[in-house]
């Protein structure tokens, strides 16, 4: 797709045709937007619940910790070889085996809890462990493939829009967030163990795993692959590490500091709510004359809060992709930071301050309701980081970037786990908030603008 098909001129087309060119829903890129719908449902029915799953398997705090690192280890790992992958073969082939992963993964969770304790040379194998095996091929789609995604809409897309192209990814994807913790949530309440009803999600995962997995394998465009170098193995990764264009640096120091801070703790955001304030919530709708009690579970209520950070963050993702269009990628990324830096101590403090004037159940909803925000710069995030990549090396930049980021970041969810279980929740939601301001203000100082939007 040339740069020209993009660009083509509102009025010489209908008004659907425009609302897809402000999206930048042109061609492949509508394609991954459907993939990512996909995969992202089942993704965010399941993850965000995950930690929960584990300790009712019978884990603690500090094994949550773990599974964080773990998934801090994959999203570490896996784009730096994903992009190559994508790079040298083609996204088309990429995102189906990574697609084929996923769907794997979200299986094995399906059965962990059928496995029961299994003995292995006297080392009893707990059903939690199985969770963590899962998520080795859960994370497959969305972290191998994350170059795979990158390398699409850079390629499809004008330097100056990459920011709207990036919008319609995320749209997509974010609305998954929004409709895929709700849709769990409702399943979670049909059925009074937890164990058994998620359950339920995890097989609504498993098919649309598979509906995404053969979709963008029957409807991706193969032909307008850009495909690049062979993948030459360590001293490939050590060229790309010292060929990283310049204005990323800032940016990864940056990022790397928030990411840090959010990765300490938001594998307990769910706990926050099912254990340390333990709270559901309640309410009576009369309509007509006809009264009707609400009451949801804290397991449950956790997946509508979600609901509500995604709607809001759908509600200003495009507009923010469009404000950096005006105003430079650089402020509107540094708003997405300080949302992220904020969100801990907002979420873990925020109700005792609220408490005079707001019960409990709704300074939890406004609260998700500001988180929505951290996700505005997430399209212009994109846009910073591939931006000044060469055609063709899209998925390779975008690794490198992340392998650096995700490597740094390792330890943060195992750190955060040490402190919640043999410190206190507020400590390690403290911690975190405070390292996340530092990185905030480090981008704002340092952080360099992409030429295309100067």
């Amino acid at each position: 797709m040339s740069r020209e098909q993009v660009a083509v001129d509102a009025e010489e087309t209908g008004p659907f045709d425009t609302v897809r060119q402000f999206f930048a829903l042109q061609g492949d890129v509508l394609v991954l937007s459907l993939a990512m719908f996909a995969f992202s449902l089942g993704f965010q029915m399941t993850n965000r619940f995950l930690p929960e799953y584990i300790v009712a398997l019978g884990a603690s705090g500090f094994v949550v910790g773990l599974f964080g690192t773990v998934g801090n280890v994959i999203s570490a790992v896996f784009p730096y070889p994903g992009g190559a992958i994508s790079d040298r073969i083609g996204s088309r082939y990429a995102l189906t085996l990574f697609g084929l992963l996923s769907t794997l993964g979200f299986g094995i969770w399906l059965v962990a809890p059928t496995l029961g304790v299994i003995d292995v040379a006297g080392v009893a194998i707990q059903p939690w462990v199985w969770i963590f095996v899962g998520l080795l091929f859960a994370q497959g789609w969305k972290s191998f493939g994350l170059g795979a995604t990158f390398a699409v809409v850079k390629q499809a897309t004008d330097p100056s829009r990459l920011a709207a192209g990036f919008a319609s990814t995320e749209t997509f994807r974010r609305t998954a967030f929004l409709i895929g913790p709700v849709v769990a949530a409702v399943l979670i309440d049909l059925h009074p163990a937890f164990t058994v009803s998620f359950r339920y999600v995890l097989a609504v995962a498993v098919v649309f795993g598979v509906i995404g997995t053969v979709a963008q394998h029957l409807l991706y465009n193969a032909g307008e692959d850009a495909i690049g170098d062979s993948f030459d193995g360590i001293d490939q990764i050590k060229r790309d590490l010292r060929e990283m264009p310049a204005p990323l640096r800032p940016l990864l120091i940056g990022d790397t500091l928030v990411r840090f801070a959010n990765g300490m703790v938001y594998v307990f955001f769910v706990l926050v709510i099912t254990q340390f304030y333990e709270i559901g919530f309640e309410t009576t709708i009369s309509l007509a004359g006809v009264s009707s009690a609400i009451a949801l579970s804290p397991e449950a209520f956790f997946g509508y809060l979600l609901g509500v950070e995604m709607l809001i963050a759908l509600l200003s993702m495009a507009p923010a992709a469009k404000a950096a269009e005006r105003v430079g990628l650089k402020p509107v990324v540094a708003v997405g930071f300080a949302v992220y830096a904020l969100f801990p101590v907002v979420l873990i403090g925020g109700p005792a301050v609220l408490e005079p004037v707001l019960p409990l159940q709704w300074a939890m909803v406004g609260i998700f309701a500001f988180s929505g925000l951290r996700f505005a710069g997430l399209p212009s995030h994109k846009a910073l980081i591939v931006g000044p990549a060469e055609q063709g090396a899209g998925g390779r930049v975008t690794g490198t970037y992340y392998l650096l980021r995700n490597t740094i970041v390792i330890p943060s969810a195992a750190i955060g786990g040490y402190l919640w279980e043999f410190v206190s929740p507020e400590i390690a939601f403290g911690i975190a908030a405070g390292i996340g301001v530092i990185g905030t203000g480090y981008f704002l100082l340092f952080g360099e603008e992409f030429e295309a939007y100067l």
